[in-house]
């Protein structure tokens, strides 16, 4: 590319102007984001309070998407503000180079013309005669830095200091020039369309800026987020941010702020409105499987996002969003900054990013919410799809749910949020739980095994279990007394014969059928052993086992069931289930109803 800047427009360009057109953008944006807060906070609420009606759900409907309006503004804004500033983040990078090149040839008595060329004076001595030799001009190499073979240099030492001045010039230049195209571009393509609506269309543009800022403001804002640091790290380095910079990253990186364990409740809240609005443009109009699943269970979350809390039901916070593998999302209802106890749902087999799991998985994390801050209002519950947890419809992958390769990387993850809930919690000794569901449970068993165990729980609670990985309540890390289990008596996944049962019956298959059952009770001589260990209703395993309901059967008149897989949460459907994981939620464990071991 040929360069369309000069060395001294360079030099003179005034980058604090770039930045104090970034400053008002800012303000565009804050505004905008001030606006929208006013409408949902306050004039959608006074509405809903006081209006019912036909009327009423128009005026609701126009305000929310008044709301949509200015969340657009406030992001594009934002957008706007990061571009200027990456852009003259990086003009003076350039700058800098360019002087240092230019107090180089002040020092040498070099004369640097505007075509970037740098004149030397005479220099060194002759071979012959001893008299100095004579200066000249030279011009980049097009390289900087290039130095020409050792035999070819020439005796006056000021050619190649000239030399490497007059590389050092051409190349800022041109690194301005390239620098000014590529954000020109960036810059044209930030526009809205006209009008006062902002359909999905105008957010899967959206999302497209977003993607081109991001990737433009890499060195800008990018390259300092702390993805590798602890979530103590990563909570002090958001802390010792400026408000513009925080306002920046909220602006360009809502995907990875939003996710970031150990980045305030508040905070994650904020990215994640965003970036949900901004996947929800992304997806729409695809037609693939994934994209479409993925679209309803975001726009369900969006639905229940914008709807008004019911008279005693904690506010929703959505501390994750993303489209990685089967979908993210983790929702908190009650702050888990500012509440004493704070439990975390983990869900099993066939839990992904859709519709069933915005409604139904949340529904659980809900009823747990809103049964714990019955005993104590400090309580927030959290429904955590961090994981790609198995699924029963995708063939051979399906086998997954067999393994516990899902289990040992959602552990993984499973630790890295609880590490950053228990950093940003304002209490001083909060009351942490882990709950596992089905395979969720495998999943909270495998955190168990890594590193220090789940950082700062205090009670895990087992629901709907085929076993977690190890024979012991007290393996997991926090006594066997702060152990609880749940086990429904129709509840089929409780039951699964365990890998010495289906090897043993497989090699016995041949043999006549009492023999088949002989070999089976060989094989598990306890008759306490689930397909990923010991039966953590059993008394081996020796937690304390809650009372449930046993659930509709397998097979009844009514046809083939396994709801008593699912209803552990629901205070309808088992009110004995759902009110002891509340009081374990609530750290009132010693209220539960036991029941006896299997």
């Amino acid at each position: 590319m040929t360069p369309t800047l000069t060395w001294a427009q360079l030099r003179d360009l005034k980058c604090a102007e770039l930045e104090g057109a970034a400053d008002g953008w800012g303000k565009s944006s804050n505004r905008a984001d001030a606006a929208r807060d006013r409408v949902e906070q306050q004039l959608l609420t006074g509405l809903r309070d006081t209006q019912e009606g036909e009327a009423a759900q128009a005026a609701v409907a126009r305000l929310r998407q008044l709301g949509r309006n200015f969340q657009y503004v406030y992001t594009e804004c934002g957008l706007l503000r990061t571009t200027l500033n990456s852009l003259a983040h990086e003009m003076k990078t350039q700058q800098r180079a360019l002087s240092e090149a230019l107090d180089d040839a002040a020092a040498l008595k070099f004369t640097v013309h505007a075509d970037g060329t740098v004149t030397y004076p005479a220099g060194g001595e002759g071979l012959v005669d001893g008299a100095p030799l004579r200066g000249g001009t030279a011009s980049s190499s097009g390289s900087p830095g290039l130095v020409p073979p050792s035999g070819l240099v020439a005796p006056n030492p000021n050619v190649a200091k000239a030399q490497d001045i007059a590389d050092r010039v051409t190349g800022a230049v041109r690194a301005a020039a390239e620098i000014d195209w590529r954000y020109a571009g960036i810059l044209r393509r930030l526009k809205a369309e006209e009008g006062l609506k902002v359909p999905d269309s105008t957010w899967k543009d959206a999302a497209g800026d977003a993607a081109e800022v991001r990737d433009a403001a890499g060195a800008y804002l990018k390259d300092a987020i702390p993805r590798d640091a602890s979530p103590a790290e990563r909570r002090d380095w958001w802390a010792g941010l400026t408000q513009e910079q925080r306002e920046e990253y909220l602006a360009v990186y809502p995907d990875q702020i939003g996710n970031l364990d150990g980045i305030p409740a508040l905070v994650r809240d904020a990215a994640n409105r965003d970036n949900l609005q901004l996947l929800i443009g992304k997806l729409e109009g695809r037609d693939d499987e994934k994209s479409v699943t993925q679209l309803a269970g975001l726009r369900e979350i969006d639905r229940q996002l914008g709807a008004a809390a019911k008279p005693g039901e904690p506010p929703m916070f959505l501390l994750g969003i993303s489209d990685e593998g089967n979908g993210r999302a983790i929702v908190s209802y009650g702050n888990p900054d500012t509440a004493r106890n704070v439990s975390t749902y983990v869900p099993g087999l066939n839990t992904s990013l859709d519709e069933d799991f915005a409604k139904n998985d949340l529904k659980r994390a809900l009823d747990t919410a809103k049964g714990a801050r019955y005993h104590d209002p400090s309580s927030a519950a959290i429904a955590w799809l961090g994981y790609d947890a198995p699924q029963g419809i995708d063939g051979f992958s399906s086998l997954a749910v067999a393994g516990d390769g899902r289990a040992v990387e959602g552990g993984k993850r499973l630790n890295e949020f609880t590490g950053g809930l228990a950093v940003t919690n304002e209490n001083k000794n909060p009351h942490l739980t882990a709950i596992g569901h089905s395979y969720g449970s495998r999943t909270v068993g495998a955190a168990t095994q890594q590193g220090d165990g789940i950082p700062g729980v205090d009670d895990i609670i087992l629901v709907g279990s085929p076993g977690v990985g190890v024979d012991r309540a007290e393996d997991l890390g926090v006594g066997r007394e702060h152990v609880f289990v749940g086990a429904a008596e129709n509840d089929v996944v409780t039951k699964m014969p365990s890998k010495q049962q289906v090897a043993a019956g497989a090699m016995a298959a041949a043999l006549p059928g009492p023999f088949i059952y002989v070999a089976g009770d060989i094989a598990d001589q306890g008759d306490d052993d689930l397909w990923f260990g010991k039966d953590p209703a059993s008394e081996a395993f020796g937690a304390k086992r809650f009372q449930v309901d046993e659930g509709p059967g397998l097979v009844s008149r009514d046809g083939f069931s396994i709801d008593a897989h699912s209803q552990y949460f629901d205070p309808r459907r088992d009110a004995a289930s759902s009110h002891n994981i509340a009081l374990i939620a609530a750290g009132r464990s010693e209220k539960i109803k036991s029941q006896e071991y299997r």
